[in-house]
């Protein structure tokens, strides 16, 4: 089967047209585009579809989108994008026979299905041949959440807005965090704290925290709108004391809520990390806060340590995931 495929992001939206087999995922073409520069989805599909110029792009039947936001029935509202998407308008728009919308971490857990050991960077082994519920947890633009069932044969992915509950800090510092964000957004949710916009909000947090002025260029930086890669770049080659304090608070708190999405599915079978941002951080992913923020369950911290841990190193997967769907669903 050959199928357009998105991923529907705040920051991007990647097309892209994929051959799907019982033998695994062919890529026959990828774009990339910035979503804000388009007004809906079908424009960019349009675009997409068009070639720009290059010829045409292989035909499809079938077509399968992940989307950044919740997605009711046939139809989904993208939360950082002011974007409505219908399956209906985009089969109108394409002439697809059927478009399947799932939100993006549902695609997510769908492309898992798809990937290689190599695919994976091992943060916690956990126990040997772990079976039972799996969880995924992105951080990106937003931060998503999802989890995949074991039904005794296979493993069934399902979608979650968990990234939106309410932020739940556990320590002075965190108080005053959640505090500051208050003040700035009225209800504070995990995704304000564990995301590229969650970076900058600590980052700037700790500025009035610790009463200290960030450099000129880190200012600017803020201004345009690239704080997140900014501050994340500047703590990596440790030229900001208060980038590097920043970045260790956002992974020990994506560790804490990886921790409470895990034990809320009770994601024996394993817990893993997708999105832009964790393999950008790999380094500091492997160091102790996170693991430590990940176990700290009290009593659960038991069965915390037995949860298998893994960062998806695939770009692809948020793209595998509705072809695979499609495919199970086309025929």
């Amino acid at each position: 089967m050959r199928v357009l495929a998105g991923d529907v992001g705040g920051t991007k939206t990647v097309l892209a047209v994929l051959e799907v087999s019982n033998d695994g995922v062919e890529v026959r073409a990828l774009r990339t585009y910035p979503s804000r520069d388009f007004a809906s989805l079908e424009d960019v599909v349009a675009r997409f579809l068009a070639g720009e110029g290059r010829g045409e792009q292989p035909a499809c039947d079938y077509g399968g989108f992940g989307i950044a936001g919740p997605v009711r029935g046939r139809q989904a509202v993208a939360t950082n994008l002011p974007w409505t998407v219908d399956a209906a308008v985009l089969e109108s728009a394409t002439g697809l026979r059927r478009v399947w919308l799932l939100n993006d971490l549902e695609a997510n857990a769908w492309g898992i299905g798809a990937l290689k050991d190599e695919d994976f960077c091992v943060l916690n082994e956990g126990v040997p041949h772990a079976t039972g519920n799996r969880a995924i947890i992105s951080a990106g633009t937003g931060l998503g959440e999802a989890g995949m069932y074991w039904d005794g044969v296979r493993y069934r992915p399902f979608a979650s807005e968990g990234g939106h509950g309410d932020f739940a800090p556990q320590s002075d510092q965190e108080i005053a965090l959640l505090r500051f964000l208050r003040r700035r957004y009225g209800h504070v949710s995990w995704e304000r704290v564990v995301s590229g916009m969650g970076l900058v909000n600590i980052f700037e947090f700790l500025c009035e925290y610790r009463q200290a002025t960030p450099p000129p260029a880190l200012s600017a930086a803020l201004e345009q709108g690239e704080g997140a890669a900014a501050v994340s770049r500047a703590a990596r080659e440790g030229g900001c004391a208060l980038c590097r304090e920043a970045l260790d608070m956002f992974v020990h708190l994506y560790g804490a809520e990886a921790g409470n999405h895990a034990l809320k599915i009770m994601a024996t079978g394993g817990v893993y990390l997708g999105g832009g941002i964790a393999p950008k951080i790999l380094d500091r992913l492997r160091e102790p806060p996170f693991l430590y923020a990940f176990f700290d369950k009290g009593r659960m911290a038991p069965l915390m340590r037995d949860m298998p841990v893994k960062v998806v190193l695939n770009e692809h997967a948020a793209l595998f995931g509705p072809a695979l769907y499609a495919f199970a669903n086309g025929y």
